[in-house]
């Protein structure tokens, strides 16, 4: 994603991972406040106005929670929330997420692109004339043929972040021209423009060495309306200015720094006129401040973002029995978490329930009642697993005790909380938690991804097309992906294979609920709660803020003076 630790993934990505952005600081202490009612999925909060009444020029600081640690959002390394802010203003996107889920085309890259049949299924891709890489190459069909090769998952030399909709490509060929590619799927992909996007030169889809590393340090080439000037890893920014070469319309903005700020002082960079745009989130002493803070004002809207916690099933694993996942995940009061963590800024918030869908968009149902807090319950399952207690010691079943380790990335006081919470929870029926905190920069690259952990905290952000766009973080059929835990079964497997064929909507509301609840049944995860999406922006921009689920216009951003 999209889905995944937190942002819009590629749109064939299962989620967006979400690390230190999701992770705020909620502090029990200082002000009230609220973000007052509840907006809907399908709103934004950007304090909109037509570009062309903005002035012309101007720096825009942009706060990330960390420089990404590959600027190639389809590796795995790269997929997450901080770099695909980053490649939004730099690399080509051929669908615009909106306010209320669906996706539009870019007529900045594409004429036309059309389902020309659905049996066999066959798309048609027409590109600009002048769309253009920044080293003098056209955009041409190679480079989605390039690109579909890469990711098609037959080649594992290519550490991909998602196979999803690229495995099902027959092939991809020229067109009527060298500016129309024509995709044939050997297996109906109903969500088919979750693929090539965002969209990379065929000279990084060839080579592994250059897909896996070749944008680790930089960006080889760039084709949007803004460019690289710098990528400073010692003073952790990275300035964009604009493209010269760029065809369609001119950016408002003359340049972008986005600047990596711990979030702990992120509105501090903000209060003292050091940055222009942060995340409040979760922080109720933040959101106060930003709404007392001269020159700042506060945009918000429904975040389609979560906090959950993947559990480790793997070989060795001490969770890799399912029937003790479950009886963990019924030890953990949800509600507490979510009434602590975002309660004061959403009253009335209550656990999300759903791994498909977020509350507010249509399919959205609860079907969490298999994990519902029952703490005397769990202590009984445990004693018929073999994990017993001598009084207030930690259980064990032959002479291992039940520790879990539990890590976190470090700077992230949301994460820290949410674990010292279930610390206290699971010490009540017998269950010890060890709290181990990481580096931020090395949570997914050295514990998520290589499975060192046996629970971790963090985020996915959904994206449109949720259902298709999950696959990766649940299927084990592909290789596990951004299935981290590398839990699952042939039935969701099988039922996302039906989904992904599926045109129907109806039809795939009813397979994505029978997805959701066979994921409860194994104990992939336990969802937490939705973040609220609040933003504070130096007053005087426009176009930028609170986007919900939509996707923002860098040639739009600008300032009112």
């Amino acid at each position: 994603m999209r889905h995944q630790p937190l942002l819009r993934p590629p749109r064939g990505l299962a989620g967006v991972l979400v690390t230190t952005l999701t992770l705020v600081l909620v502090s029990c202490g200082g002000g009230a406040g609220s973000v007052g009612d509840a907006p809907k999925i399908g709103t934004s909060d950007i304090g909109a106005m037509p570009a062309q009444a903005l002035h012309d020029g101007g720096t825009f600081r942009w706060a990330l929670d960390l420089l990404p640690v590959n600027f190639n959002y389809n590796q795995l390394d790269g997929a997450e929330f901080n770099n695909f802010r980053v490649i939004g203003g730099v690399l080509p996107h051929l669908w615009l997420a909106q306010p209320d889920g669906t996706v539009r085309m870019n007529g900045d890259y594409l004429v036309s692109a059309t389902l020309r049949s659905t049996n066999p299924e066959v798309v048609t891709y027409t590109l600009r004339d002048e769309a253009t890489w920044s080293d003098g190459t056209p955009i041409t069909w190679q480079d989605f043929r390039a690109q579909w090769q890469a990711l098609n998952g037959r080649n594992t030399a290519f550490q991909i972040a998602s196979s999803t909709g690229y495995k099902d490509i027959a092939s991809v060929e020229r067109g009527a021209s060298d500016k129309q590619a024509v995709v044939t799927f050997a297996t109906p992909f109903s969500d088919w423009k979750t693929v090539f996007d965002p969209l990379y030169p065929a000279t990084t889809n060839t080579n592994p060495q250059v897909f896996n590393t070749g944008w680790a340090q930089g960006f080889p080439v760039t084709a949007g309306p803004f460019k690289v000037a710098r990528v400073d890893r010692t003073a952790m920014t990275i300035t964009l200015v604009r493209n010269e070469k760029w065809w369609g319309h001119k950016p408002r903005l003359g340049r972008i720094i986005f600047r990596a700020i711990p979030r702990v002082a992120q509105f501090d960079a903000l209060a003292n006129n050091e940055s222009d745009y942060v995340e409040v989130g979760t922080d109720v002493n933040s959101f106060t401040r930003a709404q007392r803070t001269p020159g700042v004002t506060v945009r918000k809207a429904l975040a389609p973002n979560y906090r959950h916690i993947t559990f480790n099933g793997r070989p060795g694993s001490i969770l890799a029995d399912q029937q003790l996942r479950i009886v963990i995940q019924k030890g953990i009061n949800r509600n507490a978490i979510t009434q602590a963590l975002i309660g004061r800024i959403v009253p009335g918030a209550t656990p999300l329930g759903n791994h498909i869908y977020v509350q507010g968009e249509p399919g959205y149902q609860d079907d969490s009642q298999i994990i519902a807090y029952n703490p005397a319950e769990a202590s009984h399952l445990l004693d018929a697993l073999g994990w017993t207690r001598q009084g207030a010691d930690t259980r064990r079943k032959n002479g291992r005790e039940l520790v879990i380790r539990d890590v976190i990335p470090t700077e992230t006081p949301e994460a820290d909380q949410e674990a010292r919470q279930v610390q206290q929870f699971l010490a009540a029926i017998g269950v010890k938690v060890d709290i181990t905190p990481v580096p931020t920069r090395e949570f997914f690259t050295k514990y998520l991804i290589p499975g060192n952990f046996d629970i971790a905290h963090f985020a996915w952000i959904s994206v449109p097309f949720p259902v298709t766009t999950s696959t990766s973080i649940y299927d084990t059929g592909n290789g596990v992906q951004q299935n981290f835990g590398g839990v699952g079964n042939n039935t969701i497997n099988n039922l996302f294979a039906q989904a992904s064929r599926e045109f129907d909507p109806a039809r795939k509301v009813e397979l994505a609920h029978q997805i959701d609840r066979e994921i409860w049944k194994t104990g992939h995860s336990l969802l937490l709660y939705q973040r609220p999406d609040v933003w504070g922006v130096r007053q005087g921009i426009a176009n930028i803020g609170a986007f919900g689920i939509s996707d923002p216009l860098y040639t739009n951003i600008g300032f009112t003076q």
